[in-house]
This record gives structure tokens, C-alpha cells and sequence, in this order.
């Protein structure tokens, strides 16, 4: 497992004094800044974007918008970006965008892309080339998009020529939700009607997705249903989009879960002001997660607060807010018997493989801890021990097991400026509880 990019040096975690009792400030939501870009770059007017996150996954994705002619001021210390709208019309110029490392911004150029007629190339890192495209370009191709693999087949580079007219498609969702939202944030232009094949992973993200488009004055109609499976789910959304003038991003719910986790593991208090129950986030649902374990959570409607409590052990289906899951490893280390996490087989695939790197980790530090085939079971007979983490260049990773060392003594976390890709300031926001 150690495919690490280790650097020469660990960065080291010192345990808290005392359990926290602290209101902590968080960055804008990653999701919801890439979406709230892609439909202000489409829409009609100009859009203020306040509270949005700068990061390497949202720089890459401005970055990306700028190189296919869309108009821009940014100012980080707001945070704000204006965004001059291109109305739905792509200017006609041939170009490379780099998605960097970024899931999003890799899954949701495609379609944007192929709304224009110039030949555009979709690339990324190394580590973004090996997650699969197989879906999307599938789905492109069913809408008369022409996209040549220029690589390995089914992953980037990608070479995309539209345009993107009206129509239909059926595409899988199991794979990954960014395809669904990516196909959905470009379709809404001309027009698109949409199917799922498959049941729906990260069904909250597809929500983000249409709340965003709906805010940008799209129609958007039908959705995932709320059974046990969302195969035949289908969306039709059109309208193009018109700027709101101000859209506001609300802190990040991903980046919460680590904080609400330490809240969890040493007894303390935190509260994450900005997200409650009206939150778009599907991973504010993580909050109930702790709960069930014992932890003591208050949700109101602008709000969430963790109280650390006994811990136990849970069996989970964590397909909805996969992202959580190396966080949830770390809290059922601190737990009263096993924790079994379902149904997230396709996180193997995400920046590393976060089923395997968990598991490895927590064996690391002495807990007990197997690979099932869709998650992990975790077995715990004590503390865990100290241990320099390995992160294999993945974020969630390094914040994750950062979060052993607010408890442990001798915590070190290796690479640990990966966090760059989504949260630049996370170390320094865990001050917060000091």
C-alpha cells in the first residue's frame, strides 16, 4: 500500500490540552463553488459569488473557465469572484484546459465543453487520468459529441467536439454522480432529458446539483426517487440560466465532518455556524452518524453542534456521503466495539483508494481493521498507538488521520500539504480548538 508520494519530512499533530468548546469558522463549500461557477459562467448577466472556497480543485476550475474566454474578477481575500456570463454560448475557440486533480472540475468540463464547436482537450494529473470516464463519454456520444481518447481508454486526456444540442440520454449512476451533475449543468443550456440506468451513488450531491441550477433560473423536473434504488430516475431540465446578481456559498460540509469527528473522539464541543437543517450538503448528514454512535448532536436551521460523548460501534451504509468515510474510520477507533461501513465500493477509485488506505493506517497505529468488498470493519481493543499516517496524495486522507493526533501524542501525518486540494488552511483552522 505504500504508494504514498511521501515527502522528506512529517508534519507532527500536537494533542489538545484540554477537549475543545469552540465555535469554528469554515471556508465555502468546494461542491457548491464548482457548480455555482460553471452556472454563472453559462448565464445570462453578471454574477457576484460571495464565501466561495479557493482551493486547488475551485482554482482549477476557474482556471479552467478562464482559458475558454470567460470573463472573470477574483479576490481571495473576500473571498469574491464576478463573473461575466457568456449566455449559454461557448466563445468558438479551440483550447487545453487542465483540471488538476479535480474530480468536478475533470467530470464537469466534458459537457460544458461540447456546448461549443471548437475542438477543446480535457486533461489533468496523473492521479486524475486514472479515474474513470467510461460513463460520460458514453453518454456524449449518445448526444452526437465527438470525443477522441487520447490516452488510456475511458480516462483523460479527452478530446471533445460539439456542439451539445437538445436531447436525450440514459447513463449510469453507480460510477460516480459528478457524470449525472456534469451532463445536467450543460444540458440545462439547450435542453436535456436525462435517465438513470443504475441506482444513484452520492444522491445529495445530484440534489446540490439541481438546487444550484434552480437558483440560476433553470427548469429542472423529476429527480432521484426515494426508494431503495433510483434506477429509471430521470431529470428534464432546459431554460438556460440567468444570473441572480449575488449568490452566496455556504461553508463546507465535508470540511465540517472533520471538526464535528474530534468534537466526537475527545469529548469536547464544537458548532459549525452557516450549515443546519436547510443546508444543501448532503453531507451534514454525517452529524447523524455521530449521533448514532453516541454522540450528542443539536442540528437547528443555521447550525450544528457536536458534543463528544461514550462511543460505540455501528453498521453504516455510507453510499451518500462517501467522502466521510475515512473521518468515520478514525471516530470508530475511538469506539466501544465494531463499526462496519457498506455500500461504498466506488470509493476505491476516488483520489486513492479510501477503502484500502484507511484500513491500512488504522493497522498502523495498532487497531484492528479489514477490507470488506463494498467498506471496512473496524475493530478497536484500545487507543490507537502513535504513528507517522501515511496519506497516498489524498486530502481527505491527511485530514482524517490528522485527527489521531488531537488525542495521541507522537501523531505525525505525511505529504500533509495535500490538503491544498480542497482546504489550504485546514491545519491551521484545527488550531481553532485549541
Amino acid at each position: 500500500m505504500d504508494h504514498d508520494r511521501l515527502t522528506d519530512t512529517a508534519m507532527p499533530v500536537e494533542p489538545l490540552e484540554r477537549p475543545p468548546h469552540s465555535v469554528v469558522v469554515l471556508p465555502g463549500s468546494k461542491s457548491l463553488t464548482n457548480r455555482a461557477l460553471i452556472t454563472a459562467a453559462l448565464a445570462h448577466g453578471t454574477t457576484e459569488i460571495e464565501g466561495l472556497l479557493f482551493a486547488d480543485d475551485t482554482r482549477a476550475m476557474i482556471g479552467a473557465l478562464r482559458v475558454l474566454g470567460i470573463e472573470m474578477s477574483v479576490d481571495e481575500d473576500s473571498p469574491r469572484v464576478v463573473i461575466e456570463g457568456c449566455g449559454g454560448e461557448l466563445p468558438g475557440v479551440g483550447a487545453l484546459v487542465d483540471a488538476r486533480q479535480s474530480g468536478t472540475t475533470g467530470r464537469f468540463l466534458p459537457p460544458l465543453v461540447a456546448l461549443g464547436s471548437a475542438p477543446v482537450v480535457v486533461d489533468g494529473d496523473d492521479q486524475l487520468r486514472g479515474r474513470p470516464m467510461e460513463a460520460q463519454i458514453g453518454a456524449l456520444r449518445d448526444l452526437g459529441v465527438a470525443v477522441a481518447e487520447l490516452g488510456e481508454p475511458g480516462r483523460l486526456p479527452l478530446s471533445i467536439t460539439g456542439p451539445l444540442e437538445q436531447g436525450s440520454v440514459a447513463v449510469a449512476g453507480d460510477v460516480s454522480s459528478q457524470f449525472v451533475s456534469g451532463l445536467l449543468l450543460a444540458g440545462a443550456v439547450n435542453g436535456l432529458d436525462l435517465r438513470l440506468t443504475t441506482e444513484a451513488i452520492s444522491r445529495p450531491y445530484l440534489h446540490m446539483t439541481t438546487a444550484v441550477m434552480a437558483a440560476f433560473g433553470a427548469t429542472v423536473s423529476g429527480g432521484a426517487v426515494s426508494g431503495a434504488t433510483d434506477s429509471g430516475a430521470a431529470w428534464s431540465v432546459g431554460g438556460g440560466y440567468r444570473s441572480p446578481g449575488r449568490y452566496t456559498i455556504e461553508p463546507d460540509a465535508s470540511a465540517a465532518s472533520y471538526f464535528l469527528a474530534a468534537a466526537a473522539i475527545t469529548g469536547g464541543r464544537v458548532r459549525i455556524d452557516g450549515l443546519g437543517r436547510g443546508s444543501l450538503q448532503g453531507d451534514v448528514a454525517f452529524a447523524d452518524v455521530l449521533a448514532e454512535m453516541g454522540a450528542e448532536v443539536s442540528v437547528a436551521d443555521d447550525f450544528i453542534e457536536v458534543s463528544g460523548g461514550e462511543l460505540r460501534g455501528i453498521d453504516v451504509d455510507l453510499r451518500h456521503i462517501s467522502d466521510t468515510a475515512p473521518t468515520l474510520a478514525v471516530v470508530a477507533a475511538f469506539a466501544e466495539g465494531a463499526t462496519t461501513v457498506s455500500g461504498i465500493g466506488f470509493i476505491r477509485e476516488k483520489e486513492s483508494d479510501r477503502i484500502a488506505g484507511p484500513v491500512a493506517e488504522l493497522n498502523r497505529c495498532g487497531i484492528s481493521a479489514e477490507e470488506t468488498p463494498d467498506g471496512f470493519v473496524v475493530r478497536p481493543e484500545g487507543l490507537p498507538r502513535a504513528a507517522t499516517f501515511h496519506t497516498y496524495d489524498d486530502h481527505r486522507m491527511a485530514m482524517a488521520f490528522a485527527l489521531i493526533g488531537l488525542v495521541i501524542d507522537g501523531v505525525s501525518v505525511r505529504n500533509a500539504a495535500c490538503v491544498a486540494k480542497t482546504f489550504p488552511g485546514y491545519f491551521s483552522a484545527l488550531d481553532q480548538l485549541r
